[in-house]
């Protein structure tokens, strides 16, 4: 594993705030990229230890969040839990975009796996430029509803994407987790692979084994193959 957090000085948003990447496993600019995005409070490299449980033959590359908070870094300001500002998400999904548009340019498959905070963040990623993306997942965290991003019917229709909800989360908020789970799994038309876990809001091992084995579905898949045949 290796650990790059040089910012580049070309890579910096109108506040000056650098782009800290740490990255793992190929450096091939043209593998799969797999970006870890860290919760609140966190940093990036205590979520890039997923790397070491993920598949191999995948780029991974965990973002430092932007916004300094209690020891650690946040996505957005927020008007309570899981719940972003319209103004605060737009632009640190501007500042994201301006990092990985030159670090994976138009044609790499890139797939976004986002814990707490980062699932609110890759959620709105995704909800925002749909396309732009091979998939996503959304662990133990909640879309970002009412923060300015379209949440309409069929919004991410055939993305694939892999939620995990823990039933006994007590952090995340359960009418947001509800909703959450009500949108992917049905009226935003994802290709979703759904997971309950029994536990609370931590990664299992069980949920990261099913999202080591959507993830090299995801990255590879055959024209045609259904990414539900991995349930």
């Amino acid at each position: 594993m290796s650990l790059a957090e040089k910012p580049d000085a070309a890579e910096m948003h109108l506040d000056g705030i650098p782009h800290v990447v740490a990255t793992a496993r190929s450096a091939d600019p043209a593998a799969p990229l797999v970006v870890l995005l860290h919760g609140r409070g966190s940093n990036e490299r205590e979520i890039l230890g997923l790397a070491d449980h993920l598949p191999q033959g995948f780029a991974y590359a965990a973002v430092r969040a932007p916004i300094a908070e209690g020891g650690g870094y946040a996505w957005f300001a927020n008007r309570g839990i899981g719940r972003p500002t319209p103004e605060s998400l737009a632009e640190q999904m501007a500042w994201f975009r301006s990092w990985l548009d030159g670090f994976a340019p138009a044609g790499r498959p890139v797939i976004l796996v986002g814990f707490s905070g980062g699932a609110a963040f890759a959620g709105g990623l995704i909800l925002n430029d749909p396309h732009r993306f091979s998939g996503a997942a959304i662990l133990y965290g909640t879309l970002p509803f009412d923060a300015g991003v379209p949440v309409t019917p069929a919004r991410l229709n055939g993305l694939d994407v892999f939620v995990a909800h823990g039933d006994q989360d007590r952090v995340i908020p359960e009418e947001l987790l509800a909703r959450t789970w009500e949108y992917l799994t049905t009226e935003s038309a994802a290709s979703t692979h759904a997971r309950r876990d029994p536990g609370g809001h931590r990664i299992s091992a069980q949920t990261l084994n099913e999202l080591g084995t959507w993830i090299s579905v995801t990255g590879s898949l055959p024209a045609g193959l259904d990414p539900s045949a991995i349930h």
